[in-house]
Order: structure tokens, then C-alpha cells, then sequence
């Protein structure tokens, strides 16, 4: 039988928490998963980082590699102790049929502080009935807290496996506007659209004509469907940019575009040596 995802959260949990701790937890999962109480599952909600702790999870190789499997592309990379062990509880609690459990997600959001909401917008790509939970997911992108903006929108295939392009393209102009990265968003490449295209040098046209910086993680949902408009933006950056720009442009329309770097074999090289979006954002930002 296939690991369950709270049983693939408390194993996580058994290593980082110590012996009390992971008590309290498995005989509160255990009372909700044989006595379901909805009060005790909102106490034991609410009492979870008070007993568990707020310690990064640093999930390991194998560790990661569990998690891909219980979801495809799902990396708890920012999670920690109280994430897992708040969804574990919420596991526990009986979860089969749709409605009711809907019903009860709300009024979990109804009283959630902000670790509380981290913590369930983090388990929006697995939890049951993932349908349903579209227009939570996209309010939680509404949201002027950046933490619970990148719950929603980073290490995880919700938005990518669920949201319109419409809603997808509102997420990543959001990301750039509130200065979150993009490449933590699954599917970057494989949801860009014509439409996100052109929102996107419209904004690059509003942050020039402000003489303002532009994030080099823009021109990445650019070249894939650039128009002859965008061509010619990713041409400005190419003969105008510094160099992480032009790189980034680059990266952009390596595989579309590729004739735009006939005259820049500089660049040419620097790709050819394996240069990718992970390090040169990490060299930028060093």
C-alpha cells in the first residue's frame, strides 16, 4: 500500500521533533482520526506550534524525493514543523466527503492566524477534492502578506494544475510586483501564454519609463511566445542591458528564439556551458 500524505508528513516529523512533542502529536491525530471532533481538531490546530515548534523541516535527498512521489512537484522546501504537523492533524480528521470537509476548511480559514493560514494555503496541492479550492487559492494570492502569497505560489503544481490563464497570469505579474521570485513557481515555462507576454513588457515599458529596475525573471515568460513587439524588447535588452540581463534574455529565447543570438556569441558560450536560471539568479543576488 502506498504511503499515505499524512503518514509522508509524520515520518518527516518523527526525526526533527523531540520524544514530547511527537506524543502530543500522534495521540491528537490519533483521538481525531477515532473520536473526530471538530473542537478538538481546532484546539490541537491552534496548539500546534506552541508543542511542535516552528524548526525548519531541510528535508533531505530521499526526504524530497518522497514527497515528488506522493505528489508530482510538490517541494516542501520552506516547511516547517508546525506546517507539517497542523496538516497532519487536519489529515487525521475524517476528510471523504467533499462538502463537509469544504465546509470545514472554510471555518479553518475563518480563524486562522497567519501560521495557521501559511500552513493550510502550503497544503493546497494536496489536499482532497483540489478542484474545490481554486478560488481559496487565488485569495490567498490577494493577500498583502508575502508569506502567504509564496504558499500559494511556490513549490507547489496547484496553481499551475488548477488555475486559468487568466488567474495564472494575474499570479506572476503579482509575483514581480511585490518583488517575489519567480522560478520557485512550477510550470513557469510550460504555462506561459501570449497574453502574459504582453503584460509583461507592458510592465517592462512601465518600469523604463520610470527609470525603474526590472527583475531579469521577467524575460523568462517572454521569449517562449514573444510577438514581434516583444522581439523587439528582448532586442533592447540584448544590445542595452548589463550583462545578468542580457544572460537572462538568453536563457529566455535559447530554445524559440535562438537566431536573436547569432550576434552575441558571448552569450552563446556562456549557455553552451550549461548556464541556467538557479545560478544566475544565485549570482546575481551574491
Amino acid at each position: 500500500m502506498a504511503m499515505s500524505d499524512n503518514a509522508c508528513l509524520l515520518s518527516f516529523l518523527e526525526t526533527r521533533l523531540d520524544a514530547a512533542a511527537w506524543q502530543w502529536l500522534t495521540d491528537a491525530c490519533e483521538k481525531l482520526s477515532t473520536q473526530a471532533s471538530e473542537r478538538d481538531l481546532f484546539l490541537s490546530f491552534s496548539l500546534a506550534v506552541r508543542k511542535c515548534g516552528k524548526v525548519a523541516l531541510t528535508l533531505n535527498d530521499d526526504e524530497l524525493i518522497k514527497a515528488n512521489q506522493r505528489c508530482t512537484d510538490w517541494s516542501p522546501l520552506t516547511w516547517r514543523t508546525d506546517h507539517a504537523a497542523r496538516i497532519s492533524l487536519l489529515f487525521s480528521y475524517p476528510h471523504d466527503d467533499a462538502e463537509t470537509f469544504c465546509a470545514l476548511l472554510d471555518r479553518l480559514f475563518q480563524a486562522a492566524d497567519l501560521g495557521e493560514a501559511e500552513a493550510l494555503y502550503l497544503s493546497l496541492p494536496l489536499l482532497p477534492f483540489g478542484e474545490k479550492h481554486v478560488a481559496r487559492a487565488q485569495e490567498g494570492l490577494r493577500s498583502n502578506v508575502k508569506a502567504v502569497f509564496e504558499a500559494v505560489a511556490h513549490n507547489s503544481p496547484f496553481p499551475r494544475d488548477h488555475f486559468a490563464d487568466d488567474a495564472w497570469n494575474q499570479m506572476v505579474l503579482k509575483a514581480l510586483f511585490i518583488e517575489s521570485q519567480l522560478n520557485p513557481i512550477v510550470g513557469l515555462e510550460e504555462r506561459c501564454n501570449p497574453k502574459l507576454t504582453r503584460m509583461l513588457c507592458d510592465y517592462a515599458h512601465e518600469r523604463w519609463a520610470a527609470s525603474r529596475e526590472i527583475s531579469i525573471e521577467l524575460w523568462r515568460c517572454v521569449g517562449a511566445c514573444a510577438d514581434d513587439d516583444a522581439l523587439a524588447d528582448l532586442k533592447r535588452v540584448l544590445e542595452t542591458g548589463q550583462e545578468h540581463e542580457q544572460l537572462a534574455v538568453a536563457l529566455s529565447v535559447k530554445d524559440k528564439q535562438p537566431q536573436l543570438l547569432d550576434a552575441y556569441p558571448t552569450l552563446h558560450e556562456q549557455l553552451t556551458q550549461g548556464l541556467c536560471w538557479h545560478d544566475l539568479l544565485a549570482n546575481v543576488k551574491a
